[in-house]
């Protein structure tokens, strides 16, 4: 079972269909007949790599459209707020520290985390798209292609590089620090980037040195299911994530990241501790709780040392998804997995 936008288990098998888009070079935005071409901009221009396509800027976009959650986050934490024209839903769990005042003033231009159907998107006349996912670009789900955003001077640029399931699987936490990069490229903030990254490989640090010399953690990283549970085998984020904040993954032998296990499995896998996607709402329909998915792993783990300590951590599923958060996410799991390293 592969992976696209995990606060969308349905969407999960539509990223295998929109993978097999192939991504083409981004063409200009079409210039009016006569008009004077802009001057060029200080630093300007800038080309970057994004899932095998060279995308150019001759200024930084001001009329940027963010997908799921964790592109408009990034760009938030980036400073770039005002640039930001329109985003799509957030409604699965909290917030940022400080971010839902900047979140309410941008224009929603989609009632879910997916970005809008074609006519819409096209409409919004961007000269940007963040996303964390080709299933927003699947044209069989009625979105505009990677191509037809192209065409129309709308870029789309993939954060992690997930831009097929064997590209998630090979996703690193270095992958982020160069999606801060690239970004602070594209808008002409490069200053704010390094700023940002060297406050996220600080964090990385001292967590390292916390967690140090400690045994590390059995876990299981689920979002539930009785059988087959849907669980978090050994490659990408998630499986990372644990493994810089002092575990090691039950499921570590598993290759894959979003994937289901049996109940066997887990039963076998004996795990000290459980993290539990949490997200309250899929396509405005309530979803499972954490303690109620929790509940689920215990069941089948259920002589298992975080069975009987009832141990769980309810880990936001944007923290899943490439952007800055994910990096912030492991001090918040490793806090949970080594409270002592973490007292003084």
């Amino acid at each position: 079972m592969s992976r696209p936008i995990r606060a969308l288990p349905i969407m999960r098998r539509s990223l295998v269909l929109a993978a097999a888009l192939t991504l083409t070079a981004c063409s200009p935005a079409p210039v009016t007949q006569g008009a004077k071409p802009a001057a060029a901009q200080a630093g300007f221009p800038v080309t970057v790599e994004n899932c095998g396509r060279k995308l150019t800027f001759d200024k930084p976009p001001a009329k940027v459209v963010t997908g799921y959650h964790p592109s408009l986050e990034t760009l938030l934490a980036l400073g770039l707020g005002d640039r930001i024209a329109g985003r799509t839903n957030f409604a699965e769990s909290p917030f940022l520290p400080g971010q839902k005042e900047q979140y309410d003033k941008i224009p929603e231009i989609a009632p879910t985390i997916m970005l809008p159907q074609k006519e819409v998107m096209l409409a919004q006349g961007a000269d940007f798209v963040l996303d964390n996912a080709m299933a927003g670009f699947d044209a069989a789900g009625g979105y505009a292609t990677v191509e037809e955003l192209d065409a129309a001077g709308s870029p789309p640029y993939i954060l992690g590089g997930w831009c097929s399931p064997e590209e998630v699987l090979r996703f690193t936490i270095d992958d982020t620090f160069t999606d801060l990069r690239n970004l602070g490229k594209i808008f002409g903030v490069s200053d704010r980037a390094e700023k940002l990254a060297g406050e996220l490989r600080g964090q990385l640090a001292e967590v390292k040195k916390r967690v140090a010399g400690r045994t590390p953690v059995k876990v299981l990283a689920t979002d539930g299911g009785k059988g087959p549970v849907n669980a978090y085998g050994g490659s990408g984020i998630t499986d990372q994530m644990i493994t810089l904040a002092g575990g090691v993954n039950v499921l570590a032998a598993v290759k894959g990241d979003y994937t289901e296990v049996s109940a066997e499995q887990v039963s076998a896998s004996q795990p000290e501790a459980v993290l539990v996607s949490d997200y309250a709402t899929l396509r405005g329909e309530d979803m499972p709780s954490s303690p109620a998915k929790a509940e689920e792993a215990f069941a089948i783990a259920k002589n298992s040392p975080a069975a009987k300590d009832k141990r769980y951590l309810a880990l936001p599923v944007a923290a899943q998804h490439p952007g800055y958060r994910n990096i912030l996410a492991i001090t918040d799991i490793a806090r949970f997995l080594h409270p002592g390293a973490f007292t003084q």
